[in-house]
Parts: C-alpha cells; sequence; structure tokens
C-alpha cells in the first residue's frame, strides 16, 4: 500500500494505492471519502492495482480555493498523471461518478471501463428523466442523510459506521461548491470502452426508472440492478457489487496477471462469511 498527499491547483489531494495491475480508481460519493471502500478493496486489489483518493473538501483532502465540483475532473486528471496511470477502470458512486463521466467524455482515451453507480450525476435530465428526478429530490428533500444513502434493511451498525466515516469530510450535500457539466446520456456511447450502470432497486435518490431511462440512451452499456439495496449498493450488497466490477474489468480485459477474484473463487473471502 502507497499513501500520498498530491497538491494540485488549490487543492491538496490524498490518495492511496492497493495491489498492482491494471488500475481501477475508486471515486467516493458525497458522505463517503477514501475510507467508505473498506469492503471493496481487498477483492479488487488481487489482481489490480486500486486507487482511492478524497475528493477536495472531503476526508484528507483540502479545498484551498472553494472550487468544489468544478475541480473535480482537473484533481482527477493530475492524479492519474502524478500516479504514471495512463489508462484506469473509472468506478463511480454518487457524486464520484460525476467526476468519472466528466473524465470519460474529457480524455476517453484514458479510460479502460466505466461504471455509474446509484447515480445520474453529469447526465443531463430531460423529459421523463427529469419528471422522475424532481420528483425524488422533493420527497429525500428532508431525509436525514442515512435514510437518503441506505436502503431500509441496512442493519443498524452500518448507519453508524457510514455516520462515522462522513464525520471526517469538510463538504455535505449543502456546502458543497461547484457543479458537474451536464451532457446527454447518448454522448457517453461510442468512446470505445465498455458502460455499466449499477443502481440499487431501492435507491431513493437516484430511481431505478430513471437509470433505466438514461441506460437506454447509451450504447452498448448494460444495467445491473440490485435487489434489497438503496442508494449505498457498494455497501450494502458487497458481493454482488465486487463481482459485478470485477466481471466489466474481465470485459473490458483490464485484469493484472494474478487473474479476476470472484466471491466463488478460492482465495477471495466475502465480508462476514466464509467463501
Amino acid at each position: 500500500m502507497d499513501s500520498g498527499i498530491l497538491a494540485t491547483a488549490g487543492a491538496e489531494i490524498w490518495w492511496q494505492t492497493h495491489g498492482e495491475g491494471p488500475a481501477v480508481v475508486l471515486a467516493h460519493g458525497i458522505g463517503g471519502n477514501h475510507a467508505i471502500w473498506y469492503r471493496q478493496i481487498d477483492a479488487l486489489a488481487r489482481s489490480n492495482r486500486v486507487v482511492t483518493f478524497d475528493h477536495r473538501g472531503f476526508g484528507l483532502s483540502r479545498d484551498h480555493d472553494g472550487r468544489g465540483r468544478d475541480a473535480f475532473v482537473d484533481d482527477l486528471t493530475a492524479l492519474l498523471d502524478h500516479l504514471d496511470v495512463e489508462k484506469a477502470a473509472l468506478v463511480g458512486q454518487s457524486m464520484g461518478a460525476g467526476t468519472c463521466v466528466g473524465f470519460a467524455h474529457r480524455t476517453p482515451e484514458r479510460v479502460a471501463a466505466l461504471a455509474i453507480c446509484d447515480s445520474l450525476h453529469g447526465i443531463a435530465e430531460t423529459g421523463e428523466i427529469k419528471t422522475i428526478m424532481d420528483a425524488a429530490r422533493a420527497k429525500t428533500a428532508d431525509l436525514s442523510q442515512i435514510e437518503r444513502v441506505l436502503g431500509a434493511g441496512a442493519p443498524r451498525e452500518l448507519a453508524t459506521l457510514y455516520s462515522q466515516i462522513a464525520s471526517f469530510n469538510a463538504a455535505d450535500r449543502h456546502s458543497l461548491a461547484g457543479r458537474f457539466e451536464a451532457r446527454p446520456a447518448a454522448d457517453l456511447g461510442g468512446k470505445g470502452f465498455p458502460i455499466l450502470f449499477l443502481c440499487g432497486v431501492e435507491d431513493a435518490l437516484f430511481p431505478i426508472e430513471a437509470v433505466r431511462l438514461a441506460q437506454a440512451d447509451v450504447a452498448g452499456s448494460f444495467l445491473v440492478e440490485v435487489n434489497d439495496a438503496g442508494h449505498s449498493a457498494f455497501l450494502e450488497a458487497p458481493t454482488q457489487f465486487n463481482d459485478t466490477i470485477l466481471s466489466l474489468l474481465q470485459m473490458a480485459g483490464h485484469v493484472g496477471k494474478a487473474g479476476p477474484a470472484h466471491s466463488n473463487a478460492a482465495g477471495y473471502v466475502a465480508v462476514g462469511g466464509a467463501a
């Protein structure tokens, strides 16, 4: 494991890497930071170099000039340059997906695969999608952060841990500055890399109906729906989430010499139970 702090334009970006092989970037959501990926790192790092980082204003990173989301794609570009990563698979959850989508539009030649998880950030809302999303925003506006991000069946200890991890962030959904550039979903298609949409069926923030409509407009993409999970499928259903990402990496030919490590493969023990 390696870690460090990268000084970028107006910020300090904390990063960490695990394992060896083709790079996989995990970009966290607004309630998370690098620590939120504790259920993914072991499985993904068995055959890949996993890069986690804190967006500026989150975790151990600092947003000195207050640009927030306006600078997220610049920061990711600077980080991959610093780590000598020419091409990476991008896994973005909620807010982090907006960073990954923006990076994919700007430098598609550096993207091996793209996973858009519980998110439509960076995708323009039009027609029926906007109608669904407007209703979801109205319905969730007064909910607590835990009610917004975890499904009804999530265990109490998971909610506690999520809150503890989020407490280290300087920014939250009310204070975060900047915005993502939103482009039509169709603009993501035809860029030469596989695109996965993954969404919890119980996601209150990005209803599955809206995600289905957006995914249908992205040529060559596919959708995985996770039952009994809300907005944080990566936490609520980690084995299914990890196996889906590992399958995406295989599809992209972006796997190291150790080979894939699915939940039924020797050597991979799922969190909370035996293989």
